[in-house]
């Protein structure tokens, strides 16, 4: 007697769904069959893997370790059959907010072009964590301010490299002379926040008082516009500086920059199987770009 692809995918199912009818649903089954494939997958394993209640079913701990060691190969025969069909590799659906890896992000992605036939699709959402969440990326480019810590364990995150903030003012600002600038001078001038851009936020001024005054805008385009036209001042990471140019715009680094971790998460659970080639090619790109930079690149690995 032998483990069957089925066998898997009905316990897998009964995780996720939690009930017998909403697993049995899933799969396109009946609950007797789906409780029949069930306990065949327990005489073979010769373990308990569901304890069944009259009020509820639950995963034993033993039924929990094999889905979690189950789900990426049912990910991975998924996305083979899905290869088998469209005749090319699956897309890894990578997004970011904001920056990305600033000029980094283009020799990265043209490098994993050259080693991986799997595709790459890149895109902007306005929240992609939350596309993330909603099954639309593979994986995405975060930053937090450190010491900011988001312990979430259906993610896996894989840290790349830390930056600093720097600060956007108007060209003809008198701000624009000084070659580097503090919070304690932006705050007293009112700060443009992005809905977009979860780095800048009033936290970064919570040690100082009072805090700045602050307007909220919706992109980067507004963002860029209302401090080329001196209504405010910005605060941003680094990499902005790459990605979002305006004539009218300059950037100064800000000396009291707290550190901003730039990390790529994917989810824990079923992830895209090349994910974590594409982390270690990113990092191995990274601490090549470090090594090699003169001066010494501005972001740090660790």
């Amino acid at each position: 007697m032998s483990v069957e692809l089925r066998h898997l995918r009905a316990l897998e199912a009964l995780d996720r769904a939690e009930t017998f009818t909403g697993a049995a649903a899933e799969l396109a089954t009946t609950q007797p069959t789906l409780s029949r494939t069930i306990a065949r997958l327990e005489q073979i394993t010769g373990v308990r893997l569901v304890e069944r209640t009259t009020r509820q079913v639950a995963l034993t701990e033993a039924g929990h370790r094999l889905v979690g060691q189950i789900r990426p190969l049912l990910d991975g025969i998924d996305r083979a059959i899905e290869t088998a069909r469209s005749g090319e590799a699956s897309a890894l659906r990578l997004g970011w907010a904001w920056a990305g890896l600033g000029q980094h992000t283009v020799p990265l992605i043209r490098r994993w072009r050259e080693r991986s036939a799997t595709p790459v699709h890149i895109s902007r959402p306005a929240d992609p964590e939350a596309s993330l969440a909603a099954g639309e990326l593979d994986a995405v480019i975060v930053r937090r301010v450190l010491p900011d810590q988001v312990a979430d364990p259906a993610l896996t995150s894989a840290h790349l490299f830390t930056e600093t903030l720097v600060a956007a003012v108007a060209a003809a600002s008198p701000l624009a002379t000084a070659d580097k600038l503090g919070l304690e001078e932006l705050a007293t001038h009112r700060v443009a926040l992005c809905a977009t851009a979860p780095t800048a936020t009033v936290r970064l001024w919570e040690h100082i008082a009072p805090t700045p005054a602050t307007v909220t805008v919706a992109n980067t385009d507004e963002w860029l516009a209302r401090i080329a036209i001196g209504d405010a001042v910005g605060v941003t990471a680094a990499a902005t500086r790459y990605g979002h140019t305006w004539p009218d715009v300059v950037y100064r680094p800000v000396w009291d920059s707290p550190r901003v971790e730039v990390s790529l998460i994917w989810p824990s659970t079923r992830p895209h199987p090349e994910i974590e080639s594409l982390a270690d090619l990113a990092r191995s790109y990274l601490r090549e770009v470090t090594e090699q930079s003169t001066p010494p690149s501005v972001f740090a690995l660790s």
